[in-house]
C-alpha cells in the first residue's frame, strides 16, 4: 500500500519513543512492498481496494470478530468473500467478517489460549510480533490492551492481508511492516513484549536471532518464544539433514532444556517453559482459504508420530524469559 496508509502507525510510534525507527521506516517500507521485486502486489493491491464499503459497529479483537448491528446483503457478504479470497492463502487466523469466516490454515487462536494466561498482561505495552504473517495474534496483543502492535514479517502478501483487516478496524495502534528483524535499529532496546512464534528454527543462527530479541527489548522487558522442540535431554538438538516435515528451511529443533540454556547464554532471566503441545491436524490443516498441503501431508501416513522423512512430528514449546 502506499506510505501514507502507514502514515497514522508512523505518527503513533514517534510519539511512543521511537522517533529513529520511524523515520528508517518508510524507506524500508518501500523496499519492501517493491512492485519491481513482487509481481503480484498490484493484484493483491486492487483486491484490498475493491473490498465493499461497509461499515462496522462491533470490533471484538479478542475474538477476531467484525461486525455490524444487523446483517449485511448476501451480495455485500458474497462480494467480500470473494475479495478476501483473491489474497488466498489465509494461514494465520481465524477472522470473521461481517459473517464471513476466514477459516486459515492454522488455529492461531489455539496458541493464544495456550499462552495468554502466562505472559505478562500486555495492557499499556509497547509490543513487537517477530514473523507476525497476517498480524492474528497483533489483533489479539491489541485485544488484551498493548498500547501498541508492531508486527514485522518479510512476506507482502501478509501486509495485504493485514490491510485488508485494517480497512474495517481502523486502528492506527497496529501494523504489520514489510520487513525482517535484521532491518530494527540496533540495540532499540524499548520494546515491553516481544514475541518470536514460529521463527527460531527457521533461522540459520538461533544464537543471532536471541541476540536480536534480547536487543529489542527494554531491560525487564519479556521475551515470549514458541518454537519447534524435540523431546531430549539438556544438550539434545535436531539438525534435519535435508528437510524437515517438507520443509527445506528447518536448520535446528532443540530440545526444551537445550534452549532454556541457549536462552541464559544470551543473559536471559528467570526462564519459564510454560507449555509443550504436539501440533495436531486439527490445530493445522489445509481449508477452502488454504488450499495447498498442510500438516497432514507433511506426516507419515503409516505412522503419524513421525514426519515424511522419519524424523519426530511436531512438538511445539512456549518459553517466556526477562531481558537483561
Amino acid at each position: 500500500m502506499p506510505i501514507r496508509d502507514f502514515h497514522p502507525f508512523l505518527k503513533l510510534l514517534a510519539e511512543s519513543g521511537f522517533e529513529d525507527w520511524a523515520d528508517a521506516l518508510p524507506g524500508q517500507i518501500d523496499a519492501g512492498l517493491s512492485e519491481a521485486r513482487y509481481g503480484d502486489l498490484p493484484r493483491w493491491r486492487d483486491a484490498v481496494s475493491a473490498l465493499p464499503d461497509l461499515s462496522p459497529t462491533t470490533i471484538a479483537l479478542n475474538q477476531s470478530r467484525v461486525g455490524a448491528d444487523g446483517p449485511i446483503t448476501t451480495e455485500q457478504q458474497q462480494a467480500l468473500q470473494h475479495t478476501l479470497m483473491q489474497l488466498h492463502p489465509w494461514r494465520k487466523g481465524p477472522f470473521e467478517l461481517f459473517g464471513v469466516h476466514i477459516d486459515t490454515e492454522w488455529r492461531s487462536d489455539w496458541k493464544w489460549d495456550r499462552l495468554e494466561s502466562a505472559i505478562s498482561p500486555l495492557q499499556g505495552r509497547n509490543v513487537l510480533d517477530v514473523g507476525c504473517g497476517s498480524g492474528y495474534h497483533c489483533w489479539r496483543m491489541r485485544g488484551a490492551g498493548a498500547a501498541l502492535v508492531a508486527g514485522i514479517d518479510p512476506t507482502p502478501l501478509f501486509v495485504m492481508q493485514y490491510f485488508a483487516l485494517q480497512r474495517y478496524i481502523n486502528d492506527p495502534a497496529v501494523a504489520v511492516l514489510p520487513m525482517g528483524i535484521e532491518h530494527l535499529p540496533e540495540k532499540m532496546r524499548r520494546f515491553d513484549t516481544v514475541f518470536s512464534m514460529g521463527i527460531l528454527y527457521h533461522r540459520r543462527s538461533p544464537f543471532d536471532h536471541l541476540l536480536a530479541l534480547r536487543d529489542a527489548l527494554r531491560s525487564g522487558g519479556e521475551l515470549v518464544l514458541e518454537t519447534l522442540v524435540i523431546e531430549q535431554a539438556q544438550g539434545d538438538c535436531l539438525v534435519p539433514k535435508g528437510r524437515y516435515s517438507k520443509m527445506g528451511n528447518v536448520w535446528f529443533i532443540p530440545s526444551p532444556e537445550s534452549l532454556t540454556i541457549w536462552l541464559e547464554k544470551v543473559g536471559f532471566k528467570h526462564i519459564r517453559v510454560v507449555d509443550v503441545s504436539t501440533t495436531t491436524t486439527e490445530e493445522q490443516r489445509r481449508t477452502e482459504w488454504m488450499r495447498f498441503h498442510s500438516l497432514e501431508q507433511f506426516l507419515d501416513p503409516e505412522d503419524p508420530s513421525r514426519t515424511v522423512e522419519g524424523y519426530p512430528a511436531p512438538r511445539r514449546a512456549i518459553l517466556i524469559a526477562e531481558a537483561p
